[in-house]
């Protein structure tokens, strides 16, 4: 406006000066003033235009997202410092946004390799991420956001909990039990996302969202439920012998030293007190075992010669049952091993098949070259066989498919869980097959020596 009517003012005096000076011509002298100001208008507007295009330029870019600055020079008027400044403006947003990206990228990274699963809802309680972890662990979809939790995981507890950390800000840590989940027990801490980032919260003052961590104590679990199996199963098998021997000694004490059972009595503590003594035995090999400075004299052995050594070792109880054992396998068959813990290995396996073979059957032990790395040998019988239900149990510490059967024949309880230790120590795999009243097949497998 102020420019407008300078330009009038101009336009009105320079016609003035040219009607007198041009003799009164206003034709002439209107037609020179107007030349005059239109050239001075039109500097003007170029120097107050440029700045302004400058700046609508400044914008686009910064609407592409782009941010690097041009060479030129600004100048010095209030529309040049506002193109300044809003240049320099999108150049630290631009910055700004590339580190917050950043920050994100390495969040979706430390999330995706996290083995906890992480779901996150907003005030509404409804989803808004999750990681790969809970994806795998429920099986779920990238369909769930926006969903509750109570959608997607159908338990009562853990929508409760979230609802409480929103609404109270009130943290929370849980077990949380999901059949649906083959089975597996999660524990559960979900606390609430404050609404500011100093992290202060007043009570009743509802949170930004909240944040469950679940993490997979199912194998913490067993491994629980496993040691207390032990500790009551190890009580028992003590317990039996030790109650035999004490009712005993007490009986030849009392005065049956001097009568005819008297030796039928000390022949019952003697093999009750070698019960226990194999019991001990057992429990100092799986201890022993299980250390860390445990070692292996690993030697290149011929599998066929040391798997005769066994039989002339085991043949002899193998011949109380008219059990006969033959052997299937390849002729120059080299393994890597202790062979000290080989032979306990296939003893415990031949034994157990004896113990529990029928009278009169047959067991076999084969190997197999698998591949250029590794030996597969097993021992298979056509005794009892084992229940489907129990196969998945039976290399635990006591586990006894048939209780009353096991103490009778006088095992521990205790080999086959020798067994696993001792071919997972050799860096093996051991696992069972059986079809009940048809016989098992114990399997494991060894390096090959190439």
């Amino acid at each position: 406006m102020a420019l407008f009517i300078s330009l009038l003012l101009l336009f009105l005096l320079l016609q003035v000066y040219l009607f007198y000076y041009f003799e009164k011509t206003f034709l002439l002298s209107s037609l020179l003033s107007f030349i005059i100001v239109a050239t001075l208008a039109y500097i003007f507007l170029i120097s107050l235009t440029r700045p302004i295009r400058d700046l609508i330029e400044i914008l686009k870019r910064l609407t592409r997202g782009e941010s690097k600055k041009e060479g030129h020079p600004f100048s010095k008027n209030e529309l040049s410092t506002l193109a300044k400044n809003i240049q320099e403006m999108g150049v630290q947003s631009r910055n700004r946004i590339e580190e917050i990206t950043i920050e994100k990228d390495y969040l979706q990274t430390v999330l995706k390799g996290m083995t906890e699963g992480v779901l996150v809802v907003d005030e509404r309680g409804r989803i808004i991420m999750i990681n790969e972890a809970i994806q795998k662990l429920f099986s779920l979809s990238t369909e769930v956001v926006d969903k509750t939790p109570l959608e997607v995981i159908r338990n009562s507890e853990l929508e409760g909990a979230f609802q409480e950390a929103i609404r109270d800000g009130k943290s929370s840590s849980f077990e949380l039990p999901l059949p649906s989940s083959l089975g597996k027990i999660f524990e559960v801490n979900v606390v609430g996302i404050h609404p500011s980032s100093e992290g202060n919260h007043e009570m009743g003052r509802r949170m930004r969202g909240a944040i469950a961590v679940f993490h997979d104590i199912s194998r913490l679990k067993e491994l629980e439920r496993i040691r207390q199996d032990f500790v009551a199963n190890v009580s028992h098998e003590l317990r039996t012998p030790l109650t035999t021997i004490k009712g005993y000694a007490e009986t030849l004490l009392e005065g049956a030293l001097r009568e005819e059972v008297a030796f039928q009595f000390v022949q019952v503590i003697k093999r009750q007190s070698d019960r226990l003594t194999k019991i001990v035995e057992d429990l100092l090999t799986l201890s022993k075992i299980e250390l860390k400075e445990f070692q292996l004299k690993i030697e290149t052995l011929p599998f066929p010669d040391l798997a005769e050594d066994v039989l002339h070792y085991i043949q002899e109880a193998a011949k109380k049952k008219k059990i006969s054992i033959s052997l299937e396998l390849p002729t120059f068959l080299v393994v890597k091993a202790d062979r000290h813990y080989l032979e306990q290995i296939l003893i415990n396996l031949i034994d157990n098949a004896i113990k529990y073979g029928r009278e009169g059957g047959k067991i076999t032990l084969s190997a197999i070259q698998k591949d250029q790395w590794e030996v597969e040998v097993s021992v298979r019988d056509n005794g009892m066989g084992i229940p489907k239900e129990d196969l998945p149990r039976i290399f635990e510490r006591f586990y006894r498919v048939d209780k009353g059967r096991s103490q009778e024949l006088g095992g521990t309880g205790l080999g086959l869980s020798i067994v696993k230790h001792l071919v997972q120590t050799h860096g093996g795999r051991v696992w069972a097959e059986s079809q009940l009243g048809e016989g098992s097949t114990f399997y494991f497998t060894l390096p090959h020596y190439s």
